[in-house]
C-alpha cells in the first residue's frame, strides 16, 4: 500500500462470502486489497458495517423532458444518501423516451456532470424501434425494457405478443438482455371506484403469472435473456423456478415496497403502483422466493411524479412509488426481523444487480472493483420525515415510519459523496 492509500475498517465488514472484521484499502479509486482488521486505517468504523455501494437497476429519473417529475441531480442526490452508488435509469417517462440512439444522446446531454453517483442507461423496445436495438446496444445501454400492457405514458406503448416476439428474438441475436414489465392485459380491468381493494382487484395476481408464462415461453423459443420486472404476485413464484430448474435464462426482481408493505397499509395514494402492493400472505412467499433464490434482486422502482398527479384518488392517481433514499433501511428493518443478515442484503441490493446488468467494476467489496462503498449503521433507527428526503418531490409511503439502518456515509470510488457531482455515465464493459 502507499502511504496516502484510503485505509477504511470495520468489524462489520460486508464481503461476498459473508460478515467479518477486515480493512478495506482504497487505490486511485478502486479495492486494492482486503486485509485483516488491524491494518492500520484512515477511517475506523469499529461496529458500523462497511456495506459495498447499492446497484438499482429500475430508477426512473424522467429527464429531460419531464424534470419536473424527478432529474439526475435530485434523483441522484437521493441515491447517495440511501448507500446507492450505480443506478441505471428506465428508457420512459423522460421525453423522448430511450428507443434510439438520439434519444440516448439526449438522454446522456441532461445526465453528463449532474450525477452524484454512476449511471447508466436502459434502452427501450416499443412497437416500430426494432433497427434501433442493435445501435443503441453497441452503443453500450444495459439492456431493453418493454411493456406487455399499458405503460402509462403514450410515447412508449406496449408490444404485442407478435412484435415481443420479435422483439426477444432481434435481442438474442446479439446477446442482450430484455427487461419487461408483465402484466397480461386482457386480465387487467378499470377499478370499480377510487379505494385501494377495488384498485387491487383490477390488476389481479392472474395477470402477472400470465405474463410472466408468456415471457418465460418465449425465452425458451428465442434464446434471450429475460428478466422480470418488480414481481408483485408470489402466484409467479412456481413458473419461475420451473423455468430455472430447466435451464433458462429467466430471471426476477422484486421491491422493497412488496417486502415491507400491504394492502392493509395503503392510506394514500403514494402507495399506487403498478402491479399492486398485495396482501400479508403474498408478501411472505415473496420472502420466501428471495431467501430461496428465484427471485434474485432487490431494486427500488423508484417512479416519482409531480405531488398533483398524487392527489387523485386509487383509480386516477399516477402509479408509482418514490423510496430510492430508503430502499437499503427499509429492506434491512424487515429482513433482520425475519431472521436475514447484511451480507444476504448486499447479495439482493449490490452484487445481484450488478451480474444482471454486467455493470462493470460494481457490486461487491473484491479487489479491483470500484470503491464504492457505504458506512450503514444497523442497530440505529429513524423515523421518515419528508424533510429530509433528496428526491424532488418527497412523496412517499414510508412517511412517519420508524425504520432500522443508518447510512453514515457513502464513498464513491473512494471519495466521500459531496456537494460537488462526481458520477460518471456507464456503458456495459463490452460495448464498442
Amino acid at each position: 500500500m502507499t502511504r496516502d492509500a484510503l485505509v477504511i475498517r470495520s468489524r462489520r465488514t460486508v464481503l461476498p462470502e459473508g460478515e467479518r472484521p477486515a480493512a478495506v484499502s482504497v487505490r486511485g479509486g478502486r479495492i486494492a486489497a482486503v486485509t485483516p482488521y488491524d491494518t492500520p486505517a484512515s477511517v475506523d468504523l469499529g461496529d458500523v458495517a462497511l456495506l459495498p455501494g447499492l446497484v438499482d437497476t429500475h430508477v426512473h429519473i424522467n429527464e429531460p423532458g419531464r424534470t419536473e417529475w424527478e432529474g439526475f441531480a435530485t434523483a441522484t442526490r437521493a441515491a447517495a444518501a440511501g448507500g446507492v452508488t450505480t443506478l441505471v435509469d428506465m428508457p420512459l417517462n423522460s421525453l423522448p423516451p430511450t428507443v434510439d440512439p438520439a434519444a440516448l444522446a439526449a438522454k446522456r446531454a441532461a445526465a453528463e456532470g449532474a450525477c452524484a453517483v454512476d449511471v447508466g442507461f436502459w434502452g427501450g423496445a416499443i412497437p416500430g424501434n426494432a433497427a434501433s436495438l442493435r445501435p443503441l446496444h453497441d452503443l453500450g445501454v444495459f439492456g431493453f425494457k418493454c411493456f406487455a400492457s399499458d405503460s402509462g405514458v403514450p410515447e412508449f406503448p406496449p408490444l404485442a405478443p407478435a412484435e415481443m416476439e420479435a422483439a426477444f428474438r432481434e435481442i438474442a441475436s446479439f446477446g442482450g438482455l430484455v427487461i419487461v414489465h408483465a402484466e397480461d392485459p386482457a386480465s387487467l380491468s378499470s377499478p370499480s371506484s377510487g379505494d385501494y381493494a377495488a384498485f387491487l382487484t383490477s390488476r389481479p395476481p392472474s395477470a402477472e403469472r400470465r405474463a410472466v408464462e408468456q415471457v418465460v415461453r418465449l425465452a425458451e423459443e428465442t434464446g434471450v435473456r429475460a428478466h422480470i420486472l418488480h414481481l408483485s404476485a408470489a402466484d409467479c413464484l412456481d413458473v419461475l423456478a420451473k423455468a430455472q430448474a430447466d435451464g433458462l435464462p429467466v430471471t426476477a426482481e422484486t421491491c422493497p415496497h412488496y417486502l415491507t408493505l400491504c394492502d392493509g397499509d395503503a392510506g394514500t395514494a403514494a402507495f399506487k403502483c403498478c402491479p399492486p402492493i398485495r396482501d400479508a400472505a403474498n408478501r411472505d412467499r415473496l420472502w420466501q422466493g428471495l431467501a430461496s433464490g428465484v427471485i434474485s434482486c432487490v431494486v427500488t422502482d423508484h417512479s416519482p411524479c409531480t405531488p398533483e398527479l398524487k392527489r387523485g384518488d386509487f383509480a386516477t392517481a399516477w402509479g408509482g412509488v418514490s423510496s430510492l433514499q430508503l430502499g437499503l433501511p427499509a429492506v434491512w428493518t424487515a429482513a433482520r426481523d425475519r431472521g436475514h443478515d447484511l451480507a444476504s442484503v448486499a447479495r439482493w441490493m449490490s452484487q445481484a444487480p450488478a451480474a444482471l446488468a454486467a455493470v462493470p467494476g460494481k457490486g461487491g467489496i473484491v479487489p479491483g472493483n470500484d470503491a464504492d462503498l457505504v458506512a450503514f449503521a444497523p442497530d440505529e433507527t429513524f423515523t421518515v420525515t419528508p424533510s429530509a428526503l433528496h428526491h424532488r418531490h418527497p412523496v412517499t409511503p414510508y412517511e412517519g415510519r420508524t425504520l432500522t439502518g443508518v447510512v453514515q456515509t457513502t464513498w464513491l470510488r473512494g471519495e466521500r459523496v459531496a456537494d460537488t457531482p462526481a458520477g460518471r455515465l456507464l456503458t456495459r464493459s463490452e460495448a464498442r
